[in-house]
């Protein structure tokens, strides 16, 4: 592109505008108010976000504390791969969980060729879609949550969301401390790419296992369950 054709363009855009301040285009916007959201399965933020997980192909497990995500852990990879390790990104709120109370072994860094399963933490989860954020950095590498078998991803109740909105509202950071990128995982991998058939685990993590820690209703997975049409998905605690 030229010269002439970007300033042509960037004249055109600034032309938009009218000569209208900010403040009158702000309140323009707030006259046009907001869509309606997407009905919610329940009136349960943490409810309706681990119905959406199930819908989404996903299993969910709660923990009341740290140490109950550890056990939680702990339970899942011995089910799923007779085994007690896993890798971990550096996150602080990974490196603190009591790992030897439930007898986990996390390898923290990188993922690697043959390990099968990884754990993720998400600052935030969107109860609208299920959609757990993950943000990827120094701390938290991308390759953990696109690449395992296996990819288990740990979400404080306290921390859902209703929706995306709401997680843009919340999230605004100050330069310097903001992430490398942001990713909203809500199911294992898919792709329609192979006969237009849905296939999972294709490209790939194969299971993706959400821990719900903090305060959740005692009976909110019985319900999540029910309005996702499923049967019970919690663990056996002597699995």
């Amino acid at each position: 592109m030229s010269d002439d054709s970007r300033r042509r363009i960037l004249a055109r855009i600034r032309g938009i505008g009218g000569g209208r301040d900010a403040a009158s285009i702000e309140r323009e916007l707030a006259a046009l108010g907001a869509a309606p959201g997407a009905p919610a399965p329940d009136e349960d933020p943490v409810t309706s976000f681990m119905c959406n997980v199930l819908r989404n192909h996903g299993s969910v497990d709660i923990a009341a504390d740290r140490r109950a995500a550890v056990e939680a852990v702990g339970r899942y990879l011995y089910r799923e791969l007779r085994s007690h390790r896993l890798v971990a990104g550096n996150d602080p709120h990974l490196a603190a969980m009591p790992w030897r109370d439930g007898g986990v072994l996390p390898r923290f860094g990188t993922l690697e060729n043959g390990e099968q399963a990884a754990l993720s933490y998400a600052p935030w989860g969107i109860a609208e879609t299920g959609a757990t954020v993950l943000v990827t950095g120094r701390y938290s590498p991308s390759s953990n949550h696109l690449l395992p078998v296996h990819h288990l991803v740990l979400v404080e109740s306290a921390n859902i969301l209703p929706d995306l909105e709401a997680f843009w509202q919340r999230s605004e950071l100050p330069r310097g401390k903001r992430p490398r990128g942001i990713s909203f995982v809500a199911g294992p991998s898919s792709t329609g790419d192979i006969e237009a058939k849905l296939v999972y685990g294709a490209h790939g993590p194969q299971a993706w296992h959400v821990i719900v820690m903090g305060e959740v209703a005692p009976d909110a997975l019985q319900r999540a369950n029910e309005l996702a049409g499923r049967a019970a998905q919690s663990i056996p605690q002597d699995a």
